[in-house]
């Protein structure tokens, strides 16, 4: 046999009764796990791993792989029950890697943040397609993520590149215009309109390459004001970097620009784009099964950006807060959160200041979108509850409608058509499911995200396993077979 086999240990081989008891849950078959192996590392580019029943059973006796397997063995279980599985949670062990690469606690200073930026990125760009650069990483959750977090509280003196010229470099102007300047940071805003159109999978490496460009500027001496408002367009470019990695299902990477786009917002001064960063991080946490962490991250936010906040990214976080209520079985505090987001809303664009454009997709539309989510999210928690289903039903109509007149929002118009057809299912509708299911699947294939796939095959499956006699349901499961592609690559 080739590929897997090499570098497989044996020392000390005893059955691994972690790995095993993942395994038996999850309900694979040992044939299956092992297509699932190859079919990822092929998409890492890994082609040398070719593994077979035989070698699974090798590792539920207690072979060591080496990797990339145990960092796929993690993915493909933390995807399978959606949630964090580590991979010494499955007993396995993993290659040893700097912070620098795989860590999130940071240095908070200016020049080795732009370090780690230019190296993460130039890695990135390099390796590519779930290539070698997401088996280095490895997801923190927990204590682990959380304490780091906690120091963008902390303040620190200023060490960005100003600081370090003469005052001669530091009375030269910038070989940055303002009108160049002022592109840098129109480029970044059409990128996020990009994403929201087509989807993470379509333009990543596009975004990481402007990234890697602009830490580029921010290694030359720079004058003060230049460098602030490099460093905020590094923290825009990082946090949609990573935000496009989790769309496409790259769970680690986007975790490490999320970490380094914060860092980047704190050398800016900027706290508002700080909270931002810190939601995108509170919903992968959701995503990924972790509401306790999800709700520390929008905690900080809110507490970091409670002076200078508008009241529409406070209504953003008020949201993210019910989410992550809502996951963690808590209605009367879920719906606190709910009522203090359609309140703080009402006050958004009174002023006359201006908000930035990280923070514009927050529309009414988005509002009833999050605030139906959680209610859905109630529902499921409570043991498919249809009095959380029935609260959840008129404000993702609202969203659904709403998004349906928005040429600007396909990605979020497709998730709330998927999140509408799982009220119906929880109301026992499955005809009426399976309609909006499949208005899903038309926007679905206009844009590249795997998170918007992977919703709707979990959508359809479980409309399958509870309704499988129902002609609808049958008819929607082929075609989504035969329409939707399997994996989104992460371009």
């Amino acid at each position: 046999m080739s590929g897997s086999g090499a570098g497989d240990t044996n020392a000390g081989k005893r059955p691994n009764g972690q790995l095993g008891s993942w395994f038996v849950r999850s309900g694979w078959s040992k044939g299956e796990l092992a297509r699932q192996v190859n079919r990822r590392a092929r998409q890492m580019g890994a082609h040398h791993i070719s593994t077979d029943t035989s070698r699974v059973r090798r590792w539920l006796d207690g072979e060591q792989p080496r990797e990339p397997i145990p960092r796929i063995l993690s993915e493909l279980f933390s995807e399978r029950f959606g949630s964090v599985v580590a991979v010494e949670d499955l007993g396995l062990r993993t290659a040893h890697t700097s912070p620098s690469v795989s860590g999130v606690d940071l240095p908070w200073a200016g020049p080795q943040t732009v370090a780690l930026l230019s190296e993460f990125s130039r890695s990135d760009l390099m390796l590519a397609r779930r290539g070698f650069l997401g088996s280095s990483l490895q997801l923190a959750a927990g204590p682990s993520l959380i304490e780091p977090m906690q120091r963008w509280l902390v303040p620190v003196a200023p060490t960005g590149p100003a600081e370090t010229e003469s005052p001669a470099a530091a009375r030269r102007p910038s070989r940055l215009s303002k009108p160049e300047l002022d592109l840098l940071e129109s480029t970044t805003a059409m990128f996020r309109q990009w994403d929201a159109q087509c989807g993470g999978g379509l333009r990543r490496k596009a975004v990481v390459g402007q990234l890697h460009e602009v830490t580029d500027l921010l290694q030359e001496p720079q004058p003060a004001a230049t460098a602030v408002r490099l460093f905020r367009c590094a923290a825009e470019l990082a946090e949609l970097a990573g935000w496009m990695s989790y769309d496409v299902g790259l769970q680690p990477t986007a975790q490490k620009y999320f970490v380094l786009a914060l860092h980047a917002a704190k050398e800016a001064g900027d706290k508002s784009l700080g909270s931002y960063i810190l939601s995108s991080m509170s919903r992968q946490m959701i995503h990924l099964g972790r509401p306790d962490d999800a709700l520390e991250l929008i905690h900080l936010a809110q507490y970091g950006s409670r002076e200078c906040a508008t009241a529409r990214t406070q209504s953003m976080l008020y949201a993210m807060e019910a989410r992550a209520y809502a996951n963690m079985g808590q209605p009367g505090k879920c719906k606190r959160a709910v009522r203090m987001a359609e309140d703080t809303f009402l006050d958004a664009g009174l002023d006359d200041e201006p908000e930035p454009d990280w923070i514009k997709f927050f529309s009414e539309a988005e509002l009833n979108g999050e605030n139906a989510h959680s209610y859905r999210d109630l529902a499921y928690v409570a043991g498919r509850s249809p009095t959380y289903a029935s609260l959840a039903e008129p404000a993702m109509a609202r969203a659904v409608e709403l998004f349906a007149e928005d040429d600007e929002h396909h990605r979020s118009y497709a998730l709330n058509l998927i999140g509408m057809a799982t009220v119906h299912l929880l109301k026992r509708e499955p005809e009426e499911s399976m309609v909006l299911a499949g208005q899903a699947l038309a926007v679905a294939k206009k844009v590249r995200s795997e998170r918007v796939n992977t919703r709707l095959r979990k959508t359809v499956d479980a409309a399958a396993r509870d309704f499988g006699d129902v002609a609808d349901v049958a008819h929607l499961t082929e075609a989504l077979g035969d329409q939707l592609p399997e994996t989104a690559e992460a371009i």
